[in-house]
């Protein structure tokens, strides 16, 4: 299989954000400029520049985009309605802040959509570059151990978590991709695009759990290659399965300090979390 490096930066930037479904009486260049705020809007929360809990500021994206209001907050009428933003009374638009219940709900509905399209992927005669292209994702992985180990660092800065999470969303989406179905698609993308938000908070990844993750997108790679969809769902189940446990995890973890830290805010002023 190629070991060819892809541009994991460009790939993020076209998975992120999907485009509203815009309406056929709405002058064309009214409906670019929405979907042009849709887009930065969600860029900004998958990149941590809009943070759960953080206001949505109508003014400063206009002002950023150079367009008036409207446009704008129609943009952010969408991401509501998708669950993206929340709408407050006293603050108006906010990023979503997810509950434990929201990342269970999200990670069930994320294996029940993936698990499908991997296994008509494994039925489907996939060309040599899309295969290729798989291997690629998974090798820009095993790169970052690479370098890690060779910095001596302990774990991935947020400059290398922002790859790592740019390979892995690759990995996904053109597994997906490669079952043609577009409805899925896209209700995939929004749906980890929400994970990401809580998981932005996350500590980066270590070598060995660098390792991990590259096993099993190869395995998971080698069941599509070979035609085995029963291989390939089960092992991208476990695969989502184990995302999931840590992701509860840290919430569990950060949930524990922030009570702690409303109970004793002194005390942490003085001896602030490792």
């Amino acid at each position: 299989m190629s070991t060819k490096k892809c541009n994991c930066t460009a790939i993020l930037s076209y998975t992120e954000a999907v485009p509203p479904k815009g309406h056929s009486n709405v002058p064309r260049s009214d409906r670019s400029m929405r979907e042009r705020a849709y887009t930065l809007i969600q860029q900004k929360i998958a990149r941590g520049e809009l943070r759960p809990g953080s206001s949505i500021s109508e003014i400063a994206l206009a002002k950023e985009l150079g367009s008036s209001r409207t446009p704008v907050r129609e943009a952010i009428g969408q991401l509501a309605a998708e669950g993206l933003l929340e709408q407050t009374p006293n603050r108006g638009a906010v990023v979503m802040q997810l509950k434990r219940q929201d990342i269970i709900d999200l990670y069930e509905l994320r294996e029940a959509l993936e698990v499908y399209a991997v296994g008509k992927a494994a039925r489907c005669n996939n060309s040599l570059q899309e295969i290729n292209r798989l291997q690629s994702f998974a090798d820009e992985i095993l790169a970052l151990k690479d370098e890690l180990e060779k910095t001596g660092q302990r774990e991935l800065n947020p400059k290398q978590m922002h790859r790592f999470v740019a390979c892995d969303l690759g990995f996904h989406t053109l597994l997906v991709r490669m079952a043609a179905n577009a409805r899925i698609l896209k209700l995939v993308n929004e749906t980890r695009l929400l994970i990401r938000i809580f998981a932005m908070h996350r500590n980066g990844h270590d070598a060995p759990k660098l390792e991990a993750i590259y096993r099993q997108h190869c395995d998971i790679l080698r069941a599509v290659a070979e035609h085995d969809p029963e291989r390939a769902k089960q092992l991208l189940a476990h695969h989502i399965q184990a995302s999931q446990a840590e992701r509860l995890e840290e919430y569990d973890h950060w949930e524990r300090e922030a009570s702690l830290r409303e109970a004793l805010p002194v005390f942490f002023d003085f001896y602030p979390p490792a």
